[in-house]
């Protein structure tokens, strides 16, 4: 049983395919338009899921997509009505979102010659994050909880998942979010475009909670676990908000209020200089996250006696507040998948699907998923195909070319380029599921250089001096440069590096000796694993800075792309399968 999974009309659109419940492929719509967070339907995604089993339209028995313009309905009208919500702008949203659920018009439209003879499966959206984070994690048995902005007029579920059944035991609902609020106060510092709250966090350590006492009352917690937001700091439930989630890049409009700028002062110009008031507020907004999420942590632990905590939804992807949970909370054990945010939602709506109706195979556990291999990948056939058309062009451009089967040597070379100071490209396998590089569309370079993130963010990234780059350790290695010894092979969490380790590893250490660490394992990932390996023996580090492989785009899928992000920047070293291309200039 073939089942397509589907996260559509909206920020990261998705795609991923099942085979009797297990996931063969996945990946994200921006990867093949190019477009950040790339929004609509994801045809593109579901074209290459369906190339890479080899199988036609027709043999997709389930189409599932994380949303149901049904769920919560009855909770929508009465808050329409009690708020004095203006019933038009309900009516509008529903009819914009039963325009957009037209699934199997956008599927004719994509495959004009192929026929889809299946049946559409519409499931909530925060059902879908906690399949998505309960059914791969390696829980038996965990509390489950999604956190993001909205989805079907929620913001935020919590419940109970045994074997492969979700009990879905609360929510909060719209206007209510803590999603909304972090967003809210990302726009106020100044970082409009869509997922820049990810800046909040690496701005964050600069500063100090001097507005905690003002986020407190922006964000209200309840005694029971819950929060609510002072809505009169907010206009998302009051007016109407210019979102564009169709073809193209997510735009939000502004969402807070001007009573803000009446509690905190005037809101930053997207090119204004950012100052310490702008450090602290962002600390200030971390901190009450934070405080909201522990909150709520603790009375879930206490509610279920669970040590076992599994977390999805956009907040999820605060890997500051995720590595804190076993110090901060309860919780003993946290799993937090590739793809938190809504992209993960296409392959939590596909095991929903697939655990309802996929008769007594799906009445059982999958492997949980350890890595987020499932994208494209090119053999080193192709890639040298390719490398022969574009050979002119990479001499023309004063580059050597040479190809390397002997892995092992290929590892000893890059290592060797890295510990020179080099900034080397690594193009391996499968393209990663999810926002992060995890070493096979990765950007690799010493960690040891207190001056490598000026040399990246002169040659390559092109981006804010205060946010961080993440480093990749072996994972036996673990315990001994991070206060936290667990596995984190998505870079989902930030943990504390070891005090005297920090001077050794300075540029993967933040500016409050955090790290957003990647475990790497030889079973995973094996050469990425020998390519660490190799830098250890030359430094005694088992580390290597790793940054997404792009320039202000989205991470590069094929080889013309990463071809042509290392010729148009000043990389040193581009490592495409086997082959190495080099600057002889450098």
């Amino acid at each position: 049983m073939y089942i397509i999974g589907i996260n559509a009309f909206h920020g990261d659109s998705s795609a991923c395919l099942l085979k009797n419940g297990v996931l063969v492929a996945a990946a994200e719509e921006e990867r093949f338009r190019r477009v950040k967070h790339w929004a609509g339907f994801p045809s593109e995604s579901i074209k290459w899921c369906l190339s890479e089993e080899g199988i036609n339209l027709e043999d997709i028995r389930f189409v599932a997509i994380n949303q149901d313009k049904k769920a919560n309905l009855v909770r929508k009208i009465i808050f329409s009505f009690s708020k004095l919500f203006k019933l038009s702008m309900l009516v509008d949203r529903y009819k914009n979102k039963n325009k957009r659920l037209e699934i199997k018009d956008h599927l004719s439209k994509a495959f004009p010659n192929s026929e889809f003879k299946g049946s559409i499966k519409y499931v909530e959206h925060h059902i879908s994050h906690m399949s998505s984070a309960f059914h791969v994690s390696p829980f038996k048995k965990a509390v489950v909880l999604s956190v993001d902005g909205f989805g079907d007029f929620a913001s935020s579920a919590w419940g109970l998942g045994v074997d492969t059944s979700i009990k879905l035991e609360n929510r909060i609902f719209f206007p209510h979010s803590l999603g909304i609020f972090y967003q809210a106060l990302t726009q106020f510092l100044g970082f409009h475009n869509y997922g820049d709250e990810y800046k909040v966090m690496g701005l964050a350590p600069y500063g100090k909670p001097t507005f905690i006492d003002q986020m407190r009352k922006i964000v209200l917690l309840k005694n029971d676990g819950s929060f609510k937001l002072n809505l009169k700091y907010f206009r998302h439930h009051r007016e109407k908000i210019n979102y564009k989630w169709q073809d193209g890049q997510p735009n939000v409009g502004t969402l807070f209020s001007d009573e803000i700028t009446k509690l905190l002062g005037p809101a930053r110009d997207k090119e204004e200089a950012l100052t310490q008031f702008h450090k602290n507020i962002a600390n200030s907004v971390q901190t009450i996250y934070e405080e909201a999420l522990f909150n709520l942590l603790n009375k879930l632990h206490k509610k279920y006696s669970l040590d076992n905590i599994a977390i999805a939804g956009g907040c999820a992807m605060n890997s500051v507040a995720n590595g804190k949970i076993p110090l901060k909370t309860s919780f003993k054990k946290v799993y937090v998948q590739a793809a938190a945010g809504d992209a993960g939602g296409a392959v939590g709506a596909a095991l929903m699907t697939w655990h309802n109706f996929g008769g007594e195979k799906g009445k059982q556990r999958i492997n949980p998923h350890d890595h987020a291999y499932w994208g494209p990948a090119y053999s080193d056939i192709e890639i040298g195909n390719f490398i022969d058309l574009q050979k002119n062009r990479i001499e023309d451009e004063n580059c050597t070319i040479e190809n390397f089967s002997d892995i092992s040597k290929l590892t000893k070379i890059t290592a060797s380029e890295i510990y020179k100071g080099k900034v080397v490209g690594w193009f391996q396998g499968r393209m990663e599921w999810g926002p992060r590089a995890l070493g096979n569309r990765s950007i690799i370079c010493d960690p040891r250089r207190s001056d490598m993130k000026d040399i990246l963010n002169t040659k390559i990234k092109r981006r804010e001096s205060f946010r961080p780059f993440a480093p990749s350790i072996l994972n036996e290695e673990v315990s001994k440069w991070f206060e936290q010894c667990e596995d984190v092979p998505f870079m989902m969490q930030v943990y504390q590096i070891i005090k005297n380790k920090r001077h050794e590893i300075p540029a993967v250490t933040h500016v409050d000796g955090s790290g957003r660490l990647q475990t790497v394992n030889s079973k995973t990932n094996p050469r990425y694993y020998a390519l660490i390996k190799e830098f250890k023996k030359l430094t005694g580090i088992p580390i290597v800075l790793n940054t997404s492989f792009n320039e202000n785009e989205p991470i590069v899928c094929t080889p013309e792309e990463a071809l042509n992000a290392f010729l148009r920047t000043k990389m040193d070293l581009l490592v495409l399968g086997d082959w190495v291309i080099k600057r002889k200039d450098y």
